[in-house]
């Protein structure tokens, strides 16, 4: 049986280097001399006999050795932090922690209902929410600095064992503010669109993809269009009578009821939304793992 000596230590300084391309960062986030940093790395290569970086004025870069290094040494890591976490996490559920990634505009409606009813009941497990893009979120999830995603599709990713389960579908609308300097009466389909402001999300996002698919469908040219990324700033936008805003119902729905907001309808069918889940089987805990099964009712396998 082969038996090795292995330094945790120096394998922990290169997944830090490796991840910031940095030393000078990876010292601040170890909390050791740049000097310390350096001497560990070359100990590291001079015991695999291998060159893991290449130097240059902006920093460091991994060799094709090195990226193949760090393909195992990530893979270790992340097993010691789900190893960790499974032994503190109690199936009681009285310590542990979760880490969710969603995009605002799908947390501002779906998610916060039941992390509210799972916080009252297990209040000392901590639960941490993380908005960024699709691509960022995918990124955490791949480094376990977050336990699942709450996205809406299409997901794509080339992570390994990647699973992606449908939750909800959703709907988009046309609104308007009440009251509106707009005349809004005459519009029946998204051709008459064509001369009205609008508040719409940024170009490139799947939610406008899609709107914009179906406008081309119809011959539908824009000519006054204020493009806004987050459903947030979308509402505040409607709020402020900027324009006909296009969103996801279920985030306007309350402004709607209370007739803060006025539904545009037209007679074209507006895509839906599919609002999915995505995780990483193994490296699912105790916490994220009851949290998936009980409040979103997705069964793990």
């Amino acid at each position: 049986m082969y038996k090795s000596n292995i330094n945790l230590n120096l394998y922990k300084i290169f997944y830090e280097v490796a991840s910031s391309e940095s030393i000078s960062d990876a010292s601040k986030k170890l909390f050791i001399t740049q000097s310390a940093v350096s001497k560990a790395i070359k100990k590291l290569e001079e015991d695999l006999n291998i060159n893991l970086f290449y130097r240059n004025s902006k920093g460091v870069k991994l060799t094709e050795k090195g990226e193949e290094l760090l393909f195992y040494v990530e893979e270790a890591f992340n097993n010691l932090i789900t190893a960790e976490r499974t032994m503190v996490e109690s199936k009681t559920l009285n310590k542990g922690k979760i880490s969710i990634g969603v995009p605002s505009q799908i947390g501002s409606f779906y998610i916060f209902e039941d992390i509210t009813n799972f916080h009252k009941k297990y209040p000392n497990i901590e639960i941490t929410i993380i908005s960024k893009t699709t691509t960022q979120l995918l990124k955490l999830l791949e480094h376990h600095e977050i336990d699942f995603i709450i996205d809406t599709s299409p997901i794509n990713s080339k992570i390994d064992n990647l699973i992606i389960k449908p939750l909800i579908e959703v709907e988009n609308c046309f609104v308007v503010k009440s009251g509106t300097i707009l005349s809004i009466d005459k519009i029946s389909g998204v051709k008459d669109l064509t001369n009205y402001p609008l508040v719409l999300p940024i170009k490139g996002t799947d939610n406008r993809k899609q709107l914009d698919k179906l406008l081309e469908k119809n011959n539908v040219q824009l000519n006054n269009v204020i493009n806004i990324h987050t459903s947030e700033m979308i509402v505040g936008a409607i709020k402020k009578d900027l324009g006909i805003g296009y969103v996801i119902y279920d985030v306007v729905k309350d402004n709607i009821k209370n007739g803060e907001f006025k539904i545009i309808n037209v007679k074209e069918q507006l895509p839906n939304i599919i609002i999915n889940l995505a995780y990483i089987e193994k490296y699912l805990t105790v916490a994220p793992k009851f949290f998936i099964e009980n409040y979103l009712k997705i069964k793990i396998s």
